[in-house]
């Protein structure tokens, strides 16, 4: 059963690879190798996927291309993660976000109800939710009101899947992540973003005195959900993925202090308009129809992705 993994030289996307191939399924690999971050590292995770996987590279907007990636390759699932991310990014760049997120997933979800798909499984994100009153975050908000174009371009993406679903009969499942991180993230990302800026004794900014909390979910948990939705598929259902355990960003950057032993210098900031206060996931659904049970706390994460980090870029101990 070959599943197509769209955005897999990515950091979600080659982790879910990683974890197919060690259950011997078939996968092909779709990624245009974006150079929002550098293209190498992505090109690193293609390397140690090994052999066993199709990698084509290109983009998921270019509709003759996912027409012959489905046509010669029989693809039964679909794990979509290939998008623009980063909030803050995206806030001048609306038009670009439409293009790939919106777009791209629409010739996507085309593709996988002519060819009748098993499985439709497509990354989304809590920032859909916004400035929400309703905390911890619920699968039945309305998420009417995102506050820059890479939520807006996602939750209309899960808009898309339902509408696909409600005509076509595709089982679509939209998986909201909830702040993923760990071993292999994305270096514009704010784990590893510490990391760096506490080695380099450059400045950190705290949003709102670093009170701003965010539900931090290891990158193992979250290839977990993906890989139960792949396995499961509900008609169209919406699932928080996440770890349920917000802590604020100053705790944050507290606990790299002390892996580190040094301390991070600091700079108060006002809180951006594109974030909101808090991310907070009620993952009682997914738990309750997927079995999905998160495994790894926030001190062993970032403890395991401190250790990688050394490891890949040899960085002697400080402490």
């Amino acid at each position: 059963m070959t599943t197509l993994i769209t955005g897999g030289a990515g950091f979600i996307g080659s982790r879910l690879a990683l974890r197919l191939l060690e259950q011997s399924e078939p996968i092909v690999i779709l990624d245009n190798f974006d150079p929002f971050y550098d293209p190498a590292i992505k090109r690193e995770n293609i390397a140690a996927l090994g052999s066993n996987v199709v990698t084509i590279e290109g983009s998921i907007c270019d509709v003759d291309l996912v027409e012959a990636v489905f046509k010669q390759h029989s693809i039964r699932r679909v794990a979509h993660l290939a998008a623009l991310a980063n909030v803050r990014y995206s806030v001048e760049r609306g038009r670009q976000y439409a293009d790939v997120n919106v777009t791209g997933t629409v010739t996507l979800l085309d593709a996988a109800r002519r060819y009748q798909i098993d499985s439709f499984v497509m990354g989304s994100t809590s920032s859909v939710y916004g400035q929400t009153a309703r905390v911890p975050f619920v699968e039945d908000d309305a998420a009417a009101f995102p506050l820059a174009p890479y939520p807006a371009s996602k939750r209309s993406a899960e808009l898309f899947g339902y509408s696909y679903h409600q005509l076509f009969g595709l089982n679509v499942s939209v998986m909201r992540f909830f702040n993923v991180y760990g071993p292999h993230g994305r270096p514009d990302m704010m784990p590893m973003k510490v990391i760096r800026s506490i080695l380099a004794g450059e400045t950190i900014q705290l949003f709102a005195e670093g009170q701003l909390q965010r539900d931090w979910t290891y990158i193992d948990d979250i290839v977990s959900g993906l890989v139960l939705a792949l396995d499961k598929p509900m008609g169209y259902e919406v699932f928080n993925l996440g770890c349920g355990a917000p802590i604020t960003l100053k705790a944050f950057i507290d606990i790299y202090e002390q892996l580190i032993g040094k301390p991070a210098v600091t700079v108060n900031v006002p809180q951006p308009r594109s974030d909101p206060t808090i991310t907070y996931c009620d993952n009682s659904k997914v738990r309750r129809l997927l079995g999905f049970d998160p495994k790894v706390d926030i001190e062993t994460g970032l403890t395991k992705t401190w250790e990688w980090y050394c490891s890949r870029y040899d960085v002697p101990s400080i402490r």
